[in-house]
């Protein structure tokens, strides 16, 4: 389950994909409300709750919500920005309870971090990490990678060894909320994409044994196209600031999906039984080429955010793939990114 605890940040990354109607999310639950919902989830059956936002140390009651996830035998995984982590604070996390930290770094250039997040914070998101390894706490260091930073991927690797990192996550943006918004800046040409492979592999010999280097490679690039969160509705729920509950963290803009709540629904009624879970399960709902596609239980059809950002149609097969018919619609935007000189100007949430 991803708990979407708060979408309040201090940051303003280029890339974000919390949604672009902030506005609706301000009635966040409270803590008895996340409460009832991480009971809810232990007799759903889900064994990880993962911690995010927008930037959940800004809520006070962080340590309450890990401590009656870990009395659950629920693991826990806290993404963060790292800048509100006050002095004590993550000792006092690691007492209550949390197993993980993943901790986001905009670039291994400062400069340029503070660049991408509207804000002075690489330094003090460095002094995070140290905090954070100091309480004992296993970390991996998240990289959002794009045309920006893909230069420097080796660079933040070096610097995920050198802070005391397990596991380095160096994924390239998905294109959904602000990213979206921002894909004409954001999203890299052929070259640094293949580059950014070799990169990668390089990363890998140099540090052994040391640190996880994972790659989440660029769905733009390749003509294969990722799993649906390994089958919509299958494997995992979202429950938004407010208690939305949705399949995945970008599913609240599909039309015609009617978006239950934990606030007056059970998780588990939500899960088995909601239109928004069984929209898109199985395979029934497909159109060709996925229908006959022998992949079609493996990949799913793709992104249905993606479809429906990209064609108006959140059943068509993901453009990202290469027998889609809206592909040109996915490697016209690849041509962009290799012929312009210069990115385009950013929008910041």
């Amino acid at each position: 389950m991803i708990a979407e605890l708060t979408y309040r940040c201090p940051l303003q990354c280029t890339y974000c994909a919390n949604p672009l109607e902030l506005d609706r999310y301000r009635d966040e639950l409270t803590t008895d409300g996340w409460l009832r919902i991480l009971d809810q989830a232990r007799g759903l059956g889900v064994l990880q709750v993962h911690l995010t936002g927008g930037e959940p140390l800004l809520r006070r009651d962080l340590t309450v919500l890990i401590d009656r996830a870990r009395s659950l035998g629920l693991y826990t995984n806290l993404v963060t920005s790292g800048i509100p982590l006050a002095a004590g604070r993550a000792a006092e996390l690691a007492e209550a309870g949390l197993d993980h930290v993943q901790l986001s770094l905009q670039d291994a250039d400062a400069d340029r971090a503070d660049a991408v997040a509207g804000l002075a914070a690489h330094d003090r998101k460095l002094t995070a990490a140290r905090h954070f390894t100091d309480a004992g706490l296993p970390l991996t260091i998240n990289a959002v990678l794009h045309r920006g930073n893909l230069a420097r991927l080796g660079d933040l690797a070096d610097q995920a060894v050198a802070l005391g990192a397990d596991r380095v996550e160096l994924a390239h943006t998905q294109y959904y909320g602000w990213a979206w918004r921002n894909r004409a800046h954001l999203a890299p040409g052929e070259e640094q994409v293949r580059q950014a492979e070799l990169d990668v592999a390089a990363a890998r010999e140099r540090h052994g044994g040391r640190i996880e280097i994972v790659h989440v490679a660029a769905d733009h690039h390749g003509g294969v196209v990722k799993p649906c969160m390994n089958g919509w509705g299958e494997r995992q729920l979202v429950v938004a600031p407010n208690g939305d509950v949705l399949p995945c963290l970008a599913a609240a803009q599909l039309p015609g999906l009617p978006v239950p709540s934990a606030v007056t629904e059970d998780l588990a009624a939500i899960w088995y039984d909601s239109p928004a879970f069984n929209r898109f399960r199985g395979t029934a709902w497909m159109q060709e080429p996925c229908r006959s596609c022998p992949l079609r239980e493996v990949d799913h059809g793709g992104c249905r955010c993606q479809a429906f950002q990209f064609t108006g149609d959140p059943a068509a097969t993901d453009p990202a793939c290469r027998l889609s018919p809206h592909h040109h619609l996915v490697t016209d935007q690849v041509v962009v990114a290799d012929s312009a000189s210069a990115p385009a100007p950013r929008r910041f949430r």
